[in-house]
């Protein structure tokens, strides 16, 4: 039976391909079109799922949409009439997409699937396709359930529980009283862009005091015991308006937000340390309170909180929990998979076989290519490259690059679906280079320098150099743990005190200081055979060559793009930044050899990205 899940039309648009029961093909619809969080129907990402899964649009049994677009309309509805006649402005923004798309789903489906599917279309509310996307691949029998974002229809996080093939909604809070806006509101206020600041907001985090963390709690909300809270919206704009936060609230802070690319001063540091210290405090007393209610011993999350991976591991930490599994694609991409999911377990009562690490198979379900593929795409790029037939050969190779400290981006296999590059779209170097993080972030990303990349550590190895449990499993980067104290070094002062803010980052803290946050911390990704085997010979002929099994790994891409997704993507991302090396498949370019290289100029690339 073949089931498509899609998700579009408000944030991440996505489609998944489910077959009998078994996840065979998903990607976001921006890794095609390269608009990052593209939105509109994910016709590629469809037209990939169905070519993976061999069918066409007319053979699929079953299209499942991730939530209700009639119930988000009424609650949208009753709060332009609640904020009235303050909301007519956001009234007059959102109307003309909805009647012109978003309340004729089902004909947008339509066309999209170019009319050949004649069956009809299954809506799965936004939270149960949350909670079945983290449930249901997940690798336990049994499980509580906690999805937190921004909001569905409705809810804006819930409680369930999954046994078997079932999963029983247990408890839900509601709009607009939202973790998830609560932490776009700061991350607006903080002059970063939301939807996809909130990972600045975090990373910005250590480099603050949380000052502001009381007075948040004290003025803006009501904090219940078991995690529930009211917000006090005279200080949020998102009701009535089409800012994040009210006057109200610059009053609160001594001045308005930031504007967006100017300088990040200490007000800011101590904003973000204050707001995530206060996210992470609620989200340990609702999974306090979740396994109160539910006695289970395990728990998956899902929904864009659970990618606030600072908090997962507190949770991991100091919960009451034995396991946790958080779905890699926690956002709205993810809800494709989950409703597609929740539709054959729980609406269809198939039955559910429990893979042991889990049924999402690294979360390599994105498109491949061939080596014949790659190479004449490269002669047409009239590229200077050396093939390896021998993959050993070609590991040693890579491995030496990552040792002499050059940056190489590395393409192969599936394409990873989530925000996250686990490996097959990802940039790497060496996590022991003083240097790499400013390097990697100004000369390569070009993005903000205080912004930290994650270790890739052999599983076998991770707590040695982190502070987790002998062979933790993390294959998703979404768990941060500290460095372990081993590794870690005195402080160089700089003066007679310790530096403060963004000047932090000249004080090297650890033998692997290049993936050691100014905290200590890191967002461990650890690799092992099964989920990454490339990777994994990788790093283990790198530990060979220096002795250290950990190296850098950040997305393939630049501050504004989506991940790569063909060897053009990663060739012409390769090219317009200052990456040492490429990896395509069983191919090896150097810059050093390519007649048009040329050194970027990095500033002049930040003031373009500015003016747009």
């Amino acid at each position: 039976m073949n089931i498509l899940g899609i998700s579009a039309y408000y944030h991440d648009s996505a489609a998944c391909l489910v077959q009998d029961g078994k996840i065979v093909a998903a990607a976001q619809e921006e890794r095609f079109t390269r608009k990052k969080h593209d939105h509109r129907f994910p016709g590629n990402a469809v037209a990939f799922c169905l070519e993976s899964g061999g069918i066409e649009a007319g053979d699929l049994d079953l299209v499942t949409f991730y939530d209700k677009p009639l119930l988000k309309f009424d609650r949208l509805l009753e709060t332009y009439i609640a904020y009235a006649p303050s909301g007519f402005k956001l009234f007059l923004m959102g109307m003309p997409l909805w009647l012109r798309a978003k309340l004729h789903t089902p004909r947008q489906l339509d066309i999209g699937l170019g009319r050949k599917y004649k069956d009809r279309y299954v809506f799965t509310e936004h939270h149960e396709s949350h909670a079945a996307s983290a449930f249901y691949p997940s690798p336990f029998e049994e499980a509580a359930v906690l999805t937190l974002d921004g909001v569905g229809e409705w809810a804006t996080g819930t409680i369930a529980m999954g046994r078997g093939h079932r999963l029983e909604m247990l408890k839900e809070m509601r709009f607009p009283h939202s973790l998830g806006l609560l932490y776009s509101a700061f991350t607006y206020f903080t002059g970063f862009r939301v939807n996809s600041g909130e990972y600045k907001l975090m990373g910005l985090a250590p480099y603050g005091e949380p000052i502001y963390k009381d007075l948040i709690i004290e003025r803006l909300l009501d904090i219940k015991e078991d995690g529930s809270f009211r917000m006090d919206m005279s200080y949020f704009g998102f009701c009535n308006s089409d800012v994040m936060t009210s006057p109200k609230m610059d009053g609160l802070f001594g001045g308005p937000p930031r504007k967006a690319e100017t300088d990040i001063t200490q007000r800011e540091m101590d904003i973000a340390a204050s707001i995530q210290a206060v996210t992470e405090e609620i989200v340990l007393k609702i999974a306090r309170y979740t396994h109160e209610l539910t006695g289970a011993r395990n728990l998956t999350m899902a929904g864009g909180v659970a990618l606030n991976c600072v908090a997962n591991g507190r949770i991991l930490r100091e919960g009451p929990f034995d396991e946790i599994w958080i779905q890699p694609a926690a956002g709205d991409a993810g809800g494709a998979l989950g409703a597609a999911l929740f539709t054959w377990h729980e609406l269809l009562e198939n039955p559910r076989e429990v893979v042991r690490e889990d049924a999402q198979f690294g979360s390599l379900l994105g498109p491949c290519f061939s080596n014949d593929e790659i190479r004449a795409y490269l002669d047409s790029a009239e590229a200077v490259y050396q093939h390896f037939e021998n993959e050993d050969e070609l590991v040693d190779r890579v491995a030496e690059l990552i040792a002499s400290e050059q940056v190489v981006g590395h393409f192969s296999d599936r394409a990873e679906f989530g925000p996250r590059a686990l490996g097959s779209r990802s940039i790497m170097g060496d996590a022991r280079s003083r240097n790499m993080q400013e390097t990697m972030n100004l000369k390569i990303k070009f993005r903000e320098s205080f912004r930290p990349f994650a270790p890739a550590v052999l599983r076998e190895d991770v707590d040695d150099y982190f502070e987790m449990r002998p062979d933790e499993n993390s294959p998703y980067m979404l768990l941060v743990a500290p460095v372990a104290q081993s590794r870690r070094l005195e402080i160089e002062r700089e003066g007679e005190g310790s530096l403060k803010g963004l000047d932090k980052l000249k004080q090297v803290r650890s033998t692997i200081p290049a993936v050691t946050h100014v905290d200590y911390s890191a967002r461990v990704q650890t690799i092992d055979m099964q989920h990454h085997p490339r990777f994994y010979k990788i790093i283990s002929k790198f530990k060979e060559k220096t002795g250290s099994p950990v190296v850098i790994n950040t997305s393939f891409n630049v501050r504004g793009e989506p991940i790569v997704n063909t060897p053009e993507d990663a060739f012409r991302c390769f090219m317009n930044t200052n990456m040492d090396a490429l990896v395509l498949e069983n191919f090896v370019i150097l810059k050093q050899d390519q007649p048009n290289a040329k050194e970027i100029d990095v500033e002049a690339y930040l003031a373009e990205f500015a003016l747009d």
